[in-house]
């Protein structure tokens, strides 16, 4: 919301970190979480990748990851890079080749497992190519495919597993003088990822991407998302996030955002409070809400809308956002701008007039923003 100071209860003390870049975008340090996430498109289908990605870029990712398992997938994102309006990580899993041609072809990242893809000479090789061509690498460890001999040591998955072999692998980068790497210990898990995360914290200042791996379907992969990536973040760890759907990427990405505006770690479109509805309620909630949402998707200035269905609660939540309307009975309700009760306004024109609103409050925000901008500038 605009309107309201930073209470130092709501803060969250991030861990320090240090700064790479994956293309144009900070990761780690200061620089805000970076929201990711990953094309399910045939990589070599160019046109449906990039209209993927740029589907996601609109929604509001700032990276997203490209599957390169083969040679063809490889060679096809030197056009995929050129037209993505977002930097490319390249996923590279066992054969060295195709991070070099990756990074030939523009990615601006390659998520490896350096302990995977051969012999010290290849991973020489791998790093030459990512100096060469000023990539940046993600160490990718996952609880489904850590090496043998960590299995055999621990006797099944586990976080100290993880976070040995993620040592290990930033060992390998370090020995090659490369230091432009983040690292990720991701398991399906919520207890084991939280457990390897928190580890991984204290023994690295690498950059972290967080995720629970292969977390299931929109609803159920949501919860368990927020869940684990909730608690790291609140905690303060985790420079970049990606939530794993099976779903549209570009609802991985909604549900990220979502995740880090609920903790005021990023701030970016309408943040909706509603009510769940009752036998009180003056006027249909769920079904304005359900429409606001998608009328004010293209919002991506941060604003708050308080939509409650009666009195009760509803003077009290508005106060706190910048626009509001509870309902009062007998077909109106009342409205609210910037915390204070403004005028009376009928349920049947409600809708139009709150997307009215709401258009003029992010027009009015993005102007001041622009002019801020602008005189800094010229300071």
């Amino acid at each position: 919301m605009t309107h309201n100071p930073i209470r130092p209860w709501r803060n969250i003390a991030r861990r320090k970190s240090r700064q790479i870049m994956v293309g144009k975008v900070a990761v780690g340090g200061d620089a805000p979480i970076s929201v990711q996430t990953m094309t399910n498109t045939l990589t070599t289908d160019i046109k449906a990748t990039i209209e993927q990605i740029q589907r996601c870029a609109v929604a509001g990712a700032d990276i997203v990851r490209v599957s390169a398992p083969d040679r063809e997938s490889a060679l096809a994102l030197r056009e995929i890079c050129r037209e993505s309006p977002v930097p490319i990580v390249a996923d590279i899993h066992f054969h060295y080749k195709r991070a070099i041609e990756a990074a030939e072809a523009g990615a601006a990242c390659l998520r490896i497992n350096p302990g995977n893809i051969g012999s010290a000479e290849r991973v020489r090789e791998v790093i030459k190519a990512a100096k060469d061509y000023g990539c940046s690498i993600r160490i990718g460890v996952n609880a489904g495919s850590l090496e043998s001999h960590l299995l055999e040591k621990y006797g099944e998955p586990c976080p100290d597993a993880m976070v040995e072999s993620g040592l290990d692998h930033i060992k390998i980068l370090q020995d090659n003088d490369f230091h432009n790497f983040k690292i990720s210990v991701k398991a399906s898990d919520v207890f084991m990822a939280a457990a390897a995360y928190q580890q991984l914290a204290d023994a690295t200042d690498a950059p972290i991407h967080l995720g629970i791996t292969e977390a299931g379907g929109l609803q159920s992969g949501t919860v368990k998302s927020a869940i684990g990536l909730g608690n790291l973040l609140w905690s303060g760890i985790g420079d970049t996030i990606r939530v794993s759907l099976s779903a549209d990427p570009v609802e991985e990405v909604k549900v990220g955002f979502e995740i880090l505006k609920s903790l005021g770690l990023r701030h970016r479109g309408i943040t909706i409070i509603s009510c769940p509805s009752c036998a009180r309620q003056g006027f249909d909630v769920i079904k304005t809400v359900s429409e606001l949402e998608n009328r004010l998707a293209h919002i991506t200035t941060s604003l708050s809308l308080s939509i409650i269905g009666c009195v009760v609660n509803g003077p009290g939540e508005a106060l706190m956002t910048d626009i509001g309307f509870t309902g009062g009975g007998a077909g109106s309700g009342m409205v609210y701008l910037a915390g204070k009760q403004s005028h009376k306004l009928g349920n049947d024109a409600m809708i139009e007039h709150i997307v009215e609103q709401v258009e003029r409050k992010a027009a009015e925000l993005e102007a001041a923003a622009a002019e801020a901008e602008a005189a800094a500038n010229t300071a």
